[in-house]
């Protein structure tokens, strides 16, 4: 049931209308957000990107979602996770899906360890107050380790799991029993207990199988690179 007098579908289609997607032209997933945020506030990203997917021909996930028999969720060409076109039968319908980027090319952490280490020394830029529990790295839960555990702001407890590179579905069972092992052996009763996954990429599936967990976050991570000049003695 939409919350909105149309259904999520039929809101992206005015979305589309409204930037006149015809022939090449392109947006990015930002701009999808951006235009929804601004007319209909309510929408979560996450339903949203999920729209993105149904309606994507080619999107990896999208067999995932049922779409219509008839065609008419053969809207968008999905040229890479952020940028969408308009679907064209007669040039699209034969292409093979492009390759899955090698996930140890690019910048990304070589090990969880550095971005695990990383994230303990700077752990305020995945929340303002957040803060470790006890040591917080590799905390000791039976013979699990959770990667990063914290406290916010509100003294709740966070469990964070981190990903190098790609986020598949799995992590979210893993997640949700570390939840559960932090609710029945550390949290007091007046204690609540969130999950954030932090990774290169996010994938469909994972998305997917987070739908509708409120207490669950996801986050993508991206590096920069600073240089700092030094003067050779002359």
């Amino acid at each position: 049931m939409s919350i909105y007098d149309k259904s999520t579908t039929e809101l992206m289609k005015d979305f589309f209308m409204s930037i006149n997607l015809q022939g090449e032209k392109t947006f990015k997933r930002q701009e999808l957000y951006n235009w929804f945020s601004t007319y209909y506030p309510n929408l979560k990203k996450n339903t949203l990107y999920l729209h993105l997917v149904k309606l994507s021909v080619n999107a990896p996930s999208r067999k995932f979602f049922n779409p219509r028999t008839d065609g008419s969720d053969d809207i968008l060409f999905q040229i890479d996770t952020d940028t969408f076109r308009k679907y064209d039968d007669i040039i699209d319908r034969n292409k093979i899906l492009p390759d899955e980027p090698d996930e140890e090319k690019g910048q990304e952490f070589v090990y969880e360890k550095d971005l695990q280490n990383f994230l303990a020394k700077n752990i305020s830029i995945v929340e303002p107050g957040l803060r470790l529990y006890e040591s917080g790295l590799e905390y000791p839960a039976d013979k699990k380790r959770i990667d990063i555990l914290a406290l916010d702001k509100n003294d709740n407890f966070v469990v964070i799991e981190l990903k190098v590179s790609k986020g598949y579905e799995k992590v979210i069972g893993q997640l949700l029993w570390y939840k559960n092992w932090i609710k029945k052996n550390k949290a007091k009763n007046s204690q609540n207990i969130r999950g954030i996954i932090i990774c290169k990429e996010i994938t469909d599936d994972l998305l997917l199988a987070c739908y509708g967990l409120e207490d669950i976050e996801l986050f993508e991570y991206e590096l920069h690179i600073k240089l700092h000049k030094r003067e050779i003695e002359k």
